[in-house]
């Protein structure tokens, strides 16, 4: 079993720092650690600054060696981290063990891509001396990594959106060191992390302050990395409310950084008529294993469904059926499990809503709830659009097909939209996609969001609120694009020049 420590990586060594807390887990014994603050921050991310100067400029190859070495290290430890996991968020076995491949694999497909250089965008301006009435200079451009950047995991995804996870790996391929704000949710886990990443390190020669660990359960830490003025950009898994307090503070600093923030979406799905009257019952329960997975703390939850009020019985019989089935199970934290309550009250409250399932909340447990409202109600109460986060849903009864494209132009911004569509409902898909494409990052067809594939194509992100900057993405190969800048050599001696130009 892997020792753990419960303090901070600074500079390749672990600190103490702070004052101590206990971690919360479901099961097994509680985890002493230490809170670190400014002075951790600081020190963590000065050791950052120092080892962009030689990681920064690394080439390709090593930085996808230190990539696979990073995995390698986390595969080793596979066995203590479904132990400590399990444990701390109260997530199956198989869902941890998926989740660290999941890890893994980005990793190694980031140093794949990295290895290939297409990312760079490499382009080259040949000199024309002899151009009238004015010569061209030799124009050279290339995208270069921005310096340090700060992380914050997210509580629900322990390993994939945490130390290790999309922001960290793609913030390390692009060539930025990072400093990671450990969620106080799940120390242990994001300590054992912590150490594979610290002896992929050592394996590789990677400067000691390429990554840093600060644990932490107060807001010191995570404001300090935002506000330090050699911290280049941040990424942000969380809610809207902590990440908006964060975004606001990067943008109010004397020099503005990048914060590329996700904060929450409903990810509605709209339920077409030829589909609808084919199949709303088997829709419906469909929906219902989606809305529940992971006790519903995914950003990709589908909370929401628009269907004709015609058709809605079927679908809302069938997945009430399905979601009374489903027990109350333990939330990641008792804070989740406490907003969950509240939101759920909320909704529950307005008295428009019809509530078809109750929610049985127990601590920190959380069972499903169903509420059902009419799509004129539904535009005239802007509070039903919170994200309940956790296994609740609304299921809107528009009208009709105008009203269904009312209630698709209303909408804030999403991580995701769904259309559930038969073959004959092509026309009414079509006049949906010109909202729907404005309002998310990724539209599906006859699937559930629930599941993001790291690959590619694949786009995570969306217009605000759903992420601070529509045009990035935390999921796929483009996440790395985040991280990088874009810089033009105007008749730049060959010796002067990043390695990968030399050639172009």
């Amino acid at each position: 079993m892997t020792e753990l420590t419960g303090q901070h990586l600074i500079n390749g060594v672990w600190v103490a720092g702070g004052s101590a807390f206990q971690s919360d887990p479901v099961t097994g014994p509680a985890l002493t650690v230490l809170s670190g603050g400014n002075a951790e921050a600081g020190a963590a991310m000065q050791a950052a600054e120092d080892a962009f100067a030689s990681y920064g400029w690394t080439s390709r190859a090593d930085r996808a060696a230190f990539l696979e070495a990073i995995a390698d290290e986390i595969d080793a430890r596979g066995a203590d981290l479904t132990t400590h996991g399990t444990a701390e968020t109260g997530l199956p076995a198989a869902r941890l063990d998926g989740e660290r491949g999941r890890t893994c694999g980005q990793l190694r497909l980031f140093a794949t891509h990295i290895r290939d250089g297409a990312y760079l965008d490499r382009r080259h301006d040949a000199a024309l001396p002899d151009r009238a009435p004015a010569p061209r200079p030799d124009l050279r451009m290339i995208q270069r990594p921005l310096g340090p950047v700060a992380v914050f995991g997210a509580s629900n995804f322990p390993l994939a959106f945490s130390t290790a996870g999309g922001d960290t790996a793609s913030a390390l391929a692009a060539g930025c060191p990072v400093v990671y704000k450990g969620h106080p949710g799940h120390p242990a886990t994001g300590e054992i992390v912590a150490q594979a990443i610290a002896a992929a390190i050592d394996k590789t020669g990677m400067p000691k302050g390429t990554f840093g660990f600060i644990q932490s359960n107060t807001n010191e830490a995570g404001m300090a990395l935002v506000q330090h003025p050699l911290t280049r950009a941040v990424g942000f898994t969380g809610s809207f409310r902590g990440g908006k307090a964060l975004f606001d503070l990067a943008m109010s600093r004397p020099e503005p950084i990048p914060f590329f923030g996700e904060l929450g979406s409903i990810n509605p799905v709209f339920v077409l008529p030829a589909a609808s009257a084919a199949r709303a019952d088997g829709i419906g329960a469909a929906w219902a294993g989606s809305l529940t997975m992971g006790v519903g703390q995914f950003c990709t939850n589908p909370g929401v469904v628009v269907i004709l009020d015609k058709d809605a019985d079927a679908f809302i019989d069938a997945a009430a059926a399905a979601l009374a089935e489903v027990g109350p199970a333990p939330m990641l934290t008792e804070g989740t499990a406490q907003a969950y309550r509240a939101n759920v009250e909320t909704v529950n409250g307005a008295a428009t809503v019809a509530t078809k399932l109750g929610a049985q909340c127990d601590g920190r447990n959380a069972g499903p709830a169903l509420f059902v409202v009419s799509g004129p109600d539904w535009l005239v109460n802007p509070d039903l659009s919170i994200e309940m986060f956790g296994p609740a849903g609304i299921v809107i009864r528009a009208e009709d097909i105008d009203q269904m494209q009312t209630i698709a132009k209303g909408l804030h911004g999403q991580l995701t939209c769904t259309l559930q569509m038969d073959d004959a409902d092509e026309e009414v898909g079509k006049a949906l996609m010109p909202v729907l494409e404005r309002k998310a990052g990724r539209i599906l067809v006859n699937g559930f969001p629930t599941g993001v594939e790291v690959a590619e194509a694949m786009v995570h992100g969306g217009p605000y609120p759903a992420s601070t900057n529509f045009g990035a993405t935390s999921v796929g190969t483009m996440a790395i694009r985040r991280f990088l800048r874009p810089v033009c050599y105007q008749n730049m001696p060959a010796g002067l020049l990043p390695d990968d130009l030399r050639d172009l």
